[in-house]
């Protein structure tokens, strides 16, 4: 087995982030920890950005993962409801990156198959099927369960990921 490596899973809200970590060493995952960051939604949205903002800094301080992930927004009918969740995901993929960690992005429906084996899973499926990939895991809530999803979905891509950047550059 190699070095284990710590992966963040975001899955970015204006009301609730969630976030997951994992530790990956090969085919072997395991829950690190994992929480919702919850923002007042009478704040203004600078402030409710500010605080996921320096949450997210604090949690990759105390878990230092080596790699994120974090879900691609999907588009709804609300235009405005999904421009103010692209700048909560650009929060999400700022804060990794500032640190230094690479940043990956999935499609929620790239996480479900990762995870449950079906695009169109529903949340009480992926709930579940964490449960069953990290025995140890607690999470909070649907948020929380899905960046731990997240992570796991990036665990079983980035290998992947790596054959293919090893071929282009060779």
């Amino acid at each position: 087995m190699g070095e284990a490596i710590r992966i963040l899973g975001i899955d970015p809200g204006l009301r609730r982030t969630g976030w997951g970590v994992v530790e990956s060493d090969g085919s072997r995952l395991s829950f690190v920890a994992a929480g919702t960051i919850r923002v007042a939604e009478a704040a203004p949205l600078a402030e409710r950005l500010c605080a996921i903002h320096d949450r997210l800094d604090e949690i990759i301080q105390s878990h230092a993962p080596n790699e994120a992930a974090v879900e691609s927004t999907f588009v709804n009918r609300d235009a405005a409801a999904t421009l103010k969740l692209g700048q909560a995901r650009g929060i999400a993929m700022l804060v990794p990156a500032r640190a230094g960690i690479a940043v990956a992005e999935y499609a929620p429906n790239a996480v479900k198959k990762a995870v449950v084996g079906a695009g169109h899973a529903q949340k009480q499926q992926i709930r579940m099927m964490v449960s069953v990939l990290l025995p140890r895991a607690s999470f909070d809530g649907d948020d929380s369960a899905d960046a731990l999803a997240i992570a796991i979905c990036h665990a079983h891509h980035r290998g992947a990921m790596a054959v293919r950047a090893a071929a282009l550059t060779a």
